[in-house]
Protein backbone atom coordinates (compact mmCIF):
# COMPACT_ATOMS: atom_id res chain seq x y z
CA UNK A 1 0.00 0.00 0.00
CA UNK A 2 1.24 3.53 -0.76
CA UNK A 3 2.34 5.59 2.26
CA UNK A 4 0.78 9.09 2.41
CA UNK A 5 3.33 11.93 2.61
CA UNK A 6 3.82 13.65 6.00
CA UNK A 7 1.18 16.27 6.79
CA UNK A 8 -1.41 14.85 4.39
CA UNK A 9 -3.54 13.11 7.02
CA UNK A 10 -6.01 16.01 7.41
CA UNK A 11 -6.75 16.63 3.71
CA UNK A 12 -6.81 12.88 3.08
CA UNK A 13 -9.35 12.35 5.87
CA UNK A 14 -11.56 15.11 4.43
CA UNK A 15 -11.28 13.56 0.95
CA UNK A 16 -12.31 10.14 2.27
CA UNK A 17 -15.31 11.67 4.03
CA UNK A 18 -16.35 13.54 0.87
CA UNK A 19 -16.14 10.38 -1.22
CA UNK A 20 -18.00 8.43 1.46
CA UNK A 21 -20.89 10.90 1.30
CA UNK A 22 -21.23 10.50 -2.49
CA UNK A 23 -24.28 8.49 -3.53
CA UNK A 24 -22.77 7.16 -6.78
CA UNK A 25 -19.03 6.57 -6.53
CA UNK A 26 -18.71 5.01 -10.01
CA UNK A 27 -19.29 8.20 -12.05
CA UNK A 28 -17.04 10.16 -9.68
CA UNK A 29 -14.27 7.62 -10.19
CA UNK A 30 -14.78 7.71 -13.97
CA UNK A 31 -14.25 11.48 -13.97
CA UNK A 32 -11.15 11.14 -11.79
CA UNK A 33 -9.72 8.56 -14.20
CA UNK A 34 -10.38 10.83 -17.18
CA UNK A 35 -8.62 13.70 -15.43
CA UNK A 36 -5.72 11.46 -14.42
CA UNK A 37 -5.41 10.12 -17.98
CA UNK A 38 -5.28 13.64 -19.40
CA UNK A 39 -2.56 14.65 -16.92
CA UNK A 40 -0.45 11.56 -17.68
CA UNK A 41 -0.95 11.40 -21.46
CA UNK A 42 2.49 12.82 -22.23
CA UNK A 43 4.08 10.05 -20.20
CA UNK A 44 2.09 7.36 -22.06
CA UNK A 45 0.25 6.29 -18.88
CA UNK A 46 -3.14 7.09 -20.39
CA UNK A 47 -6.42 5.19 -20.16
CA UNK A 48 -8.66 4.10 -23.03
CA UNK A 49 -11.59 6.48 -23.80
CA UNK A 50 -15.05 5.16 -22.96
CA UNK A 51 -16.38 5.00 -26.52
CA UNK A 52 -13.28 3.06 -27.63
CA UNK A 53 -13.70 0.70 -24.68
CA UNK A 54 -17.30 -0.02 -25.70
CA UNK A 55 -16.25 -0.63 -29.30
CA UNK A 56 -13.50 -3.05 -28.32
CA UNK A 57 -15.64 -5.07 -25.90
CA UNK A 58 -18.58 -5.10 -28.32
CA UNK A 59 -16.34 -6.45 -31.08
CA UNK A 60 -14.99 -9.18 -28.79
CA UNK A 61 -18.47 -10.29 -27.60
CA UNK A 62 -17.53 -11.78 -24.20
CA UNK A 63 -19.86 -14.39 -22.75
CA UNK A 64 -20.68 -15.48 -19.23
CA UNK A 65 -18.06 -17.92 -17.97
CA UNK A 66 -15.33 -16.60 -20.26
CA UNK A 67 -11.76 -16.12 -19.13
CA UNK A 68 -10.81 -12.54 -20.10
CA UNK A 69 -7.30 -11.05 -20.16
CA UNK A 70 -5.94 -7.55 -20.61
CA UNK A 71 -2.12 -7.79 -20.72
CA UNK A 72 -1.73 -3.99 -20.43
CA UNK A 73 -4.76 -3.27 -18.29
CA UNK A 74 -4.01 0.28 -17.11
CA UNK A 75 -6.96 1.34 -14.97
CA UNK A 76 -8.86 -1.86 -15.84
CA UNK A 77 -11.45 -0.12 -18.01
CA UNK A 78 -11.68 -2.89 -20.62
CA UNK A 79 -12.24 -5.54 -17.94
CA UNK A 80 -14.83 -3.38 -16.17
CA UNK A 81 -16.71 -2.91 -19.46
CA UNK A 82 -16.53 -6.66 -20.19
CA UNK A 83 -18.19 -7.32 -16.82
CA UNK A 84 -20.89 -4.70 -17.50
CA UNK A 85 -21.48 -6.01 -21.05
CA UNK A 86 -22.14 -9.56 -19.84
CA UNK A 87 -24.11 -8.51 -16.73
CA UNK A 88 -26.59 -6.56 -18.90
CA UNK A 89 -27.20 -9.64 -21.03
CA UNK A 90 -27.50 -12.33 -18.34
CA UNK A 91 -29.13 -9.96 -15.81
CA UNK A 92 -27.08 -11.63 -13.10
CA UNK A 93 -23.62 -11.15 -11.65
CA UNK A 94 -21.37 -12.75 -14.30
CA UNK A 95 -19.29 -15.83 -13.54
CA UNK A 96 -16.39 -14.49 -15.60
CA UNK A 97 -12.71 -14.81 -14.82
CA UNK A 98 -11.08 -11.39 -15.26
CA UNK A 99 -7.28 -11.05 -15.35
CA UNK A 100 -5.24 -7.86 -15.72
CA UNK A 101 -1.52 -7.28 -16.09
CA UNK A 102 0.21 -3.92 -15.77
CA UNK A 103 3.87 -2.97 -15.80
CA UNK A 104 3.57 0.14 -13.61
CA UNK A 105 2.87 -0.40 -9.91
CA UNK A 106 0.89 2.82 -9.31
CA UNK A 107 -1.36 2.11 -12.32
CA UNK A 108 -2.09 -1.44 -11.16
CA UNK A 109 -3.20 0.08 -7.84
CA UNK A 110 -5.65 2.27 -9.75
CA UNK A 111 -7.02 -0.86 -11.47
CA UNK A 112 -7.53 -2.63 -8.14
CA UNK A 113 -9.36 0.41 -6.79
CA UNK A 114 -11.52 0.54 -9.92
CA UNK A 115 -12.62 -3.07 -9.43
CA UNK A 116 -13.16 -2.67 -5.68
CA UNK A 117 -15.36 0.43 -6.05
CA UNK A 118 -17.60 -1.43 -8.51
CA UNK A 119 -17.70 -4.69 -6.55
CA UNK A 120 -16.06 -6.63 -9.39
CA UNK A 121 -13.90 -9.66 -8.66
CA UNK A 122 -10.78 -9.52 -10.82
CA UNK A 123 -7.19 -10.64 -10.43
CA UNK A 124 -4.52 -8.02 -11.10
CA UNK A 125 -1.10 -9.65 -11.30
CA UNK A 126 1.91 -8.09 -9.57
CA UNK A 127 3.51 -5.38 -11.75
CA UNK A 128 5.58 -6.85 -14.54
CA UNK A 129 6.23 -7.04 -18.27
CA UNK A 130 3.63 -9.18 -20.06
CA UNK A 131 6.02 -9.85 -22.96
CA UNK A 132 8.63 -11.38 -20.66
CA UNK A 133 7.11 -14.85 -21.05
CA UNK A 134 4.16 -16.59 -22.74
CA UNK A 135 0.80 -16.69 -21.01
CA UNK A 136 0.50 -19.87 -18.98
CA UNK A 137 -3.19 -20.48 -19.73
CA UNK A 138 -5.38 -19.90 -22.81
CA UNK A 139 -8.02 -17.17 -22.69
CA UNK A 140 -11.41 -16.88 -24.36
CA UNK A 141 -11.17 -13.10 -24.75
CA UNK A 142 -8.11 -10.84 -24.90
CA UNK A 143 -8.47 -7.05 -24.99
CA UNK A 144 -5.58 -4.60 -25.16
CA UNK A 145 -4.79 -0.96 -25.85
CA UNK A 146 -1.20 -1.73 -26.77
CA UNK A 147 1.79 0.64 -26.67
CA UNK A 148 2.69 1.56 -30.25
CA UNK A 149 6.21 1.05 -31.63
CA UNK A 150 7.63 0.15 -28.22
CA UNK A 151 11.43 0.00 -28.42
CA UNK A 152 13.86 -1.94 -26.27
CA UNK A 153 11.11 -4.35 -25.36
CA UNK A 154 13.54 -7.27 -24.99
CA UNK A 155 16.64 -5.94 -23.20
CA UNK A 156 17.54 -9.47 -22.15
CA UNK A 157 18.17 -10.46 -25.78
CA UNK A 158 21.84 -9.50 -25.61
CA UNK A 159 22.38 -11.72 -22.61
CA UNK A 160 20.55 -14.57 -24.33
CA UNK A 161 22.76 -14.24 -27.40
CA UNK A 162 25.83 -14.46 -25.18
CA UNK A 163 24.40 -17.53 -23.51
CA UNK A 164 23.89 -19.15 -26.91
CA UNK A 165 27.52 -18.62 -27.82
CA UNK A 166 28.96 -19.91 -24.54
CA UNK A 167 26.46 -22.48 -23.27
CA UNK A 168 23.69 -24.82 -24.30
CA UNK A 169 20.93 -23.40 -26.56
CA UNK A 170 17.91 -21.88 -24.85
CA UNK A 171 14.49 -23.42 -25.50
CA UNK A 172 12.57 -21.83 -28.39
CA UNK A 173 9.79 -19.40 -27.47
CA UNK A 174 6.46 -20.96 -28.53
CA UNK A 175 5.03 -17.55 -29.37
CA UNK A 176 7.24 -17.17 -32.46
CA UNK A 177 8.14 -20.65 -33.70
CA UNK A 178 9.11 -19.54 -37.22
CA UNK A 179 11.10 -16.34 -36.64
CA UNK A 180 11.58 -13.96 -33.70
CA UNK A 181 9.95 -10.52 -33.85
CA UNK A 182 11.95 -7.38 -34.50
CA UNK A 183 13.76 -6.01 -31.45
CA UNK A 184 13.35 -2.49 -32.84
CA UNK A 185 9.58 -2.49 -32.24
CA UNK A 186 7.33 -4.64 -30.05
CA UNK A 187 4.33 -4.38 -32.39
CA UNK A 188 4.73 -7.84 -33.95
CA UNK A 189 5.75 -9.34 -30.60
CA UNK A 190 2.50 -8.16 -29.02
CA UNK A 191 0.40 -9.59 -31.85
CA UNK A 192 2.08 -13.00 -31.63
CA UNK A 193 1.93 -12.96 -27.83
CA UNK A 194 -1.84 -12.39 -27.98
CA UNK A 195 -2.45 -14.94 -30.74
CA UNK A 196 -0.54 -17.61 -28.82
CA UNK A 197 -2.65 -16.99 -25.68
CA UNK A 198 -6.03 -17.53 -27.39
CA UNK A 199 -8.21 -20.54 -26.60
CA UNK A 200 -9.41 -22.74 -29.51
CA UNK A 201 -12.47 -20.51 -30.05
CA UNK A 202 -10.89 -17.39 -28.53
CA UNK A 203 -11.19 -13.84 -29.79
CA UNK A 204 -8.87 -10.87 -29.36
CA UNK A 205 -9.38 -7.16 -29.98
CA UNK A 206 -6.49 -4.73 -29.79
CA UNK A 207 -5.30 -1.37 -31.06
CA UNK A 208 -2.29 -1.29 -33.37
CA UNK A 209 -0.39 1.35 -35.32
CA UNK A 210 -1.30 1.69 -39.01
CA UNK A 211 2.20 0.76 -40.15
CA UNK A 212 1.76 -2.88 -39.10
CA UNK A 213 -1.26 -3.30 -41.39
CA UNK A 214 0.54 -2.14 -44.52
CA UNK A 215 4.29 -2.13 -43.92
CA UNK A 216 6.35 -3.59 -46.78
CA UNK A 217 9.13 -4.55 -44.42
CA UNK A 218 9.71 -8.30 -44.96
CA UNK A 219 9.42 -9.29 -41.27
CA UNK A 220 6.08 -7.48 -40.86
CA UNK A 221 4.72 -8.75 -44.17
CA UNK A 222 5.58 -12.32 -43.23
CA UNK A 223 3.78 -11.87 -39.90
CA UNK A 224 0.60 -10.83 -41.72
CA UNK A 225 1.02 -13.77 -44.07
CA UNK A 226 1.25 -16.21 -41.13
CA UNK A 227 -1.82 -14.71 -39.43
CA UNK A 228 -3.83 -15.08 -42.64
CA UNK A 229 -2.45 -18.54 -43.33
CA UNK A 230 -3.73 -19.57 -39.87
CA UNK A 231 -7.04 -17.80 -40.65
CA UNK A 232 -6.80 -15.76 -37.45
CA UNK A 233 -7.68 -12.28 -38.76
CA UNK A 234 -11.42 -11.62 -38.65
CA UNK A 235 -11.74 -7.84 -39.00
CA UNK A 236 -9.55 -4.73 -39.26
CA UNK A 237 -11.07 -1.29 -38.62
CA UNK A 238 -9.33 1.92 -39.66
CA UNK A 239 -10.06 4.38 -36.84
CA UNK A 240 -10.29 8.16 -37.05
CA UNK A 241 -7.12 10.04 -36.14
CA UNK A 242 -6.92 11.88 -32.81
CA UNK A 243 -9.70 9.98 -31.05
CA UNK A 244 -7.35 8.74 -28.32
CA UNK A 245 -6.38 12.11 -26.88
CA UNK A 246 -2.79 11.04 -26.14
CA UNK A 247 -1.55 10.57 -29.72
CA UNK A 248 -2.18 11.79 -33.26
CA UNK A 249 -0.81 8.58 -34.77
CA UNK A 250 -3.35 6.80 -37.01
CA UNK A 251 -4.34 3.37 -35.75
CA UNK A 252 -6.43 0.34 -36.60
CA UNK A 253 -8.49 -1.94 -34.41
CA UNK A 254 -7.63 -5.59 -35.08
CA UNK A 255 -10.04 -8.44 -34.35
CA UNK A 256 -8.62 -11.97 -34.24
CA UNK A 257 -10.83 -15.05 -34.06
CA UNK A 258 -9.65 -18.66 -33.86
CA UNK A 259 -13.01 -20.01 -35.05
CA UNK A 260 -14.87 -18.02 -37.73
CA UNK A 261 -17.18 -20.88 -38.65
CA UNK A 262 -20.96 -20.80 -38.22
CA UNK A 263 -21.94 -22.62 -35.03
CA UNK A 264 -24.59 -22.65 -32.26
CA UNK A 265 -24.21 -19.74 -29.89
CA UNK A 266 -22.34 -17.73 -32.50
CA UNK A 267 -22.99 -16.38 -35.99
CA UNK A 268 -24.94 -18.16 -38.72
CA UNK A 269 -22.48 -17.22 -41.48
CA UNK A 270 -19.31 -19.18 -42.16
CA UNK A 271 -16.56 -16.57 -42.51
CA UNK A 272 -13.54 -18.84 -42.69
CA UNK A 273 -10.83 -17.55 -45.07
CA UNK A 274 -12.53 -14.14 -45.18
CA UNK A 275 -11.70 -10.79 -43.56
CA UNK A 276 -13.94 -7.79 -43.02
CA UNK A 277 -12.44 -4.33 -43.55
CA UNK A 278 -14.16 -1.25 -42.13
CA UNK A 279 -13.00 2.24 -43.11
CA UNK A 280 -14.10 4.37 -40.15
CA UNK A 281 -11.53 7.11 -40.73
CA UNK A 282 -14.25 9.79 -40.85
CA UNK A 283 -16.51 8.27 -38.17
CA UNK A 284 -15.91 10.84 -35.45
CA UNK A 285 -17.46 13.93 -33.92
CA UNK A 286 -15.86 16.98 -32.27
CA UNK A 287 -15.86 17.24 -28.50
CA UNK A 288 -17.94 20.34 -27.56
CA UNK A 289 -15.89 23.38 -26.53
CA UNK A 290 -12.69 21.59 -27.47
CA UNK A 291 -10.47 20.83 -30.44
CA UNK A 292 -10.47 17.17 -29.48
CA UNK A 293 -12.35 14.39 -31.25
CA UNK A 294 -14.21 11.31 -30.11
CA UNK A 295 -15.59 8.24 -31.80
CA UNK A 296 -19.06 8.75 -30.25
CA UNK A 297 -21.66 6.17 -29.28
CA UNK A 298 -23.43 6.56 -32.64
CA UNK A 299 -20.35 5.64 -34.68
CA UNK A 300 -19.44 2.88 -32.22
CA UNK A 301 -22.88 1.34 -32.73
CA UNK A 302 -22.58 1.65 -36.53
CA UNK A 303 -19.26 -0.24 -36.56
CA UNK A 304 -20.57 -2.96 -34.25
CA UNK A 305 -23.77 -3.35 -36.31
CA UNK A 306 -21.68 -3.82 -39.47
CA UNK A 307 -19.48 -6.44 -37.80
CA UNK A 308 -22.47 -8.30 -36.31
CA UNK A 309 -24.24 -8.42 -39.70
CA UNK A 310 -21.09 -9.75 -41.38
CA UNK A 311 -20.79 -12.45 -38.69
CA UNK A 312 -24.48 -13.30 -38.95
CA UNK A 313 -24.76 -12.56 -35.25
CA UNK A 314 -27.95 -11.40 -33.56
CA UNK A 315 -28.97 -10.57 -30.02
CA UNK A 316 -32.12 -11.35 -28.03
CA UNK A 317 -33.49 -13.66 -30.73
CA UNK A 318 -33.87 -10.87 -33.31
CA UNK A 319 -33.57 -11.65 -37.00
CA UNK A 320 -30.02 -11.51 -38.37
CA UNK A 321 -29.46 -8.29 -40.30
CA UNK A 322 -28.21 -8.83 -43.87
CA UNK A 323 -24.67 -7.77 -44.69
CA UNK A 324 -23.71 -5.96 -47.89
CA UNK A 325 -20.46 -4.22 -48.78
CA UNK A 326 -20.82 -0.43 -48.58
CA UNK A 327 -18.64 1.75 -50.81
CA UNK A 328 -16.18 3.71 -48.70
CA UNK A 329 -17.30 2.00 -45.48
CA UNK A 330 -16.91 -1.80 -45.46
CA UNK A 331 -15.84 -4.67 -47.66
CA UNK A 332 -15.51 -8.42 -47.16
CA UNK A 333 -12.44 -9.93 -48.85
CA UNK A 334 -11.08 -13.42 -49.35
CA UNK A 335 -7.64 -14.36 -48.11
CA UNK A 336 -6.64 -15.00 -51.73
CA UNK A 337 -7.43 -11.40 -52.69
CA UNK A 338 -5.48 -10.11 -49.70
CA UNK A 339 -2.51 -12.30 -50.68
CA UNK A 340 -2.53 -10.72 -54.14
CA UNK A 341 -2.02 -7.34 -52.41
CA UNK A 342 1.11 -8.44 -50.54
CA UNK A 343 -1.02 -9.35 -47.53
CA UNK A 344 -1.94 -5.73 -46.81
CA UNK A 345 -4.47 -5.39 -43.98
CA UNK A 346 -5.09 -1.66 -44.39
CA UNK A 347 -8.89 -1.12 -44.56
CA UNK A 348 -8.56 2.07 -46.62
CA UNK A 349 -7.07 -0.04 -49.44
CA UNK A 350 -10.21 -2.20 -49.68
CA UNK A 351 -13.15 -0.08 -48.48
CA UNK A 352 -12.22 2.78 -50.79
CA UNK A 353 -14.13 6.05 -50.76
CA UNK A 354 -15.71 7.26 -54.03
CA UNK A 355 -13.36 9.37 -56.20
CA UNK A 356 -13.18 13.08 -55.38
CA UNK A 357 -10.42 15.72 -55.27
CA UNK A 358 -10.57 15.74 -51.46
CA UNK A 359 -10.36 11.96 -51.28
CA UNK A 360 -7.41 11.82 -53.73
CA UNK A 361 -5.45 14.33 -51.65
CA UNK A 362 -6.26 12.52 -48.41
CA UNK A 363 -5.25 9.16 -49.90
CA UNK A 364 -1.94 10.54 -51.08
CA UNK A 365 -1.20 12.00 -47.63
CA UNK A 366 -2.08 8.65 -46.00
CA UNK A 367 0.21 6.81 -48.41
CA UNK A 368 3.10 9.17 -47.72
CA UNK A 369 2.62 8.74 -43.96
CA UNK A 370 2.71 4.96 -44.31
CA UNK A 371 5.84 5.11 -46.47
CA UNK A 372 7.55 7.36 -43.92
CA UNK A 373 6.57 5.08 -41.02
CA UNK A 374 7.90 2.13 -43.00
CA UNK A 375 11.24 3.88 -43.51
CA UNK A 376 11.48 4.65 -39.78
CA UNK A 377 10.80 1.00 -38.95
CA UNK A 378 13.53 -0.16 -41.32
CA UNK A 379 15.95 2.37 -39.80
CA UNK A 380 15.27 1.01 -36.30
CA UNK A 381 15.94 -2.55 -37.39
CA UNK A 382 19.14 -1.53 -39.20
CA UNK A 383 20.35 0.31 -36.10
CA UNK A 384 19.84 -2.78 -33.92
CA UNK A 385 21.59 -5.06 -36.43
CA UNK A 386 24.56 -2.69 -36.52
CA UNK A 387 24.75 -2.69 -32.73
CA UNK A 388 24.77 -6.50 -32.72
CA UNK A 389 27.64 -6.52 -35.22
CA UNK A 390 29.62 -3.99 -33.19
CA UNK A 391 29.25 -6.14 -30.05
CA UNK A 392 30.85 -9.09 -31.85
CA UNK A 393 33.91 -7.13 -32.97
Amino acid sequence: MPVPPPGSEGPLHALVQAIGSTQRVGPLLDQCLRDLSADQADGSHYFTPGDMVRLMVGAAVPRDGHKVLDPVCGSGGLLVESHRYVRERVELNPTMSLHGKEQHAHTSQVARMNFAVRGITAHVFPPGDSLAEPEREPHDIILANLPFNQRDWAPEDKMEQGARRSGPPLPADPRWPEEPPSRGSANSAWIQHIAHALAPAGRAVFLMADSVANSRQPVTRRLRERLLRDDLVECVIALPPRVFGHTKAPACLWVLNRDKSARPGWGVLDRRRQVLFVNARRAFEPVPESRARRLSDKNTALILTTLAAWRGLSEDGAAVAPYNDAVGWSRSCSIEEIADREYSLMPTSYAVEPPSPERDTRSRVEQLKLELADQFEQMRDLELRLLDVLEEI
